[in-house]
């Protein structure tokens, strides 16, 4: 009982500073906040102009730091990578070129083997970003813009693990790419061109045209068919719905497995109803061009199974259909 009491206890006071920790770091971002100005914007407008690479630089957890903010803004379309700034005084500077943009990260802004860099990106004439706690440190003062990324305390107790200050590193850097992505009008067929691989890529490049079935594979039946007939069609397709089409052959109406239990509480006598006098109208649809992500979405909005499929805005004439199932099997869900 005395081991269970003390395991409750000590459960408590890891509760109580993780929860510490938690408002520390959120306190440390929203302090941020005040500090996106004017000189946000020109770091901003400094990295839209940039004719070649943005190069992030930092050392130990501020490193580490740097290799996410550089990941994150050359998947939104900013070409961006990382240079260890220890590699860099041994040779790795060669990496820079006229046209580059810099972004230097040290919290103290003393960080030795950052400031060593500096006179070599003077030299060069590149551009100059710098991100620290400290805007009157070496870092600091040498900054073409610097951003400040100070916080009131770290969520380490003992005030030396870089905690609440990676994270505010990390949102200041998240800032920038965001700010770049929405400056750039970057949408999500430009993202899905660097994430072609995994679950991501096939929900950002499947289209529904990839996925509908066409031809004699899409559930159609007449406007005066009987629905006892249109069971035929709902079940030998195996999309749970059937589309009911005009003499024109433009799509009316839909008829699904969900409409038949709703019917059939008024006897057997609606099966010899025409279809027409049953089914839904205003079917939802979607376009072939489309993305597959967009069809769920649809579908989960709409609480349906299956969609037809056209070939523009103005189109009548269903061109396929599109099944829940065929994004489950994609991946795309």
């Amino acid at each position: 009982m005395l081991f269970s009491n003390s395991l409750e206890q000590g459960g408590w006071v890891m509760i109580e500073t993780a929860r510490r920790v938690l408002q520390i770091e959120a306190a440390a971002i929203l302090a941020l906040q005040p500090r996106i100005d004017d000189t946000f914007t020109r770091a901003v407008k400094m990295i839209l102009d940039c004719r070649g690479k943005v190069v992030v630089t930092g050392m130990g957890k501020s490193g580490l730091i740097c290799q996410k903010v550089a990941a994150t803004m050359a998947s939104t379309g900013t070409p961006t990578f990382f240079l260890h700034p220890a590699e860099g005084i041994h040779g790795d500077l060669g990496m820079l070129s006229k046209g580059d943009v810099v972004i230097a990260v040290s919290y103290s802004g003393e960080t030795e083997e950052v400031n060593r860099i500096l006179p070599v990106i003077k030299r060069m004439g590149l551009p100059l970003i710098t991100m620290s706690g400290n805007p009157h440190s070496t870092l600091g003062i040498a900054g073409d813009v610097h951003l400040d990324i100070s916080v009131a305390e770290e969520a380490c107790p003992l005030g030396l693990a870089p905690t609440a200050s990676t994270t505010a590193t990390l949102a200041m850097g998240d800032a920038l790419a965001v700010a770049l992505l929405d400056a750039r009008g970057f949408k999500a067929e430009d993202f899905a061109l660097f994430h072609p691989g995994g679950a991501l890529g096939k929900r950002l490049l499947l289209r529904v045209e990839d996925l509908m079935h066409v031809g004699d594979a899409i559930p159609l039946v007449a406007t005066e068919t009987l629905l006892r007939d249109a069971l035929f069609e709902i079940t030998s397709k195996q999309m749970g719905v059937t589309g009911i089409v005009d003499a024109q052959d433009s799509l009316v109406g839909v008829f699904s497995d969900g409409d038949l239990r709703r019917i059939m509480q008024h006897g057997l006598e609606c099966f010899q109803q025409p279809i027409q006098q049953v089914m839904s109208t205003n079917p939802k649809r979607i376009l072939r061009r489309n993305l597959a992500a967009k069809a769920l979405q649809i579908m989960e909005t709409h609480s349906i199974t299956s969609l037809f499929v056209f070939a523009d805005d103005q189109g009548k004439i269903p061109v396929g259909i599109v099944h829940l199932h065929d994004l489950l099997k994609s991946g795309v869900v």
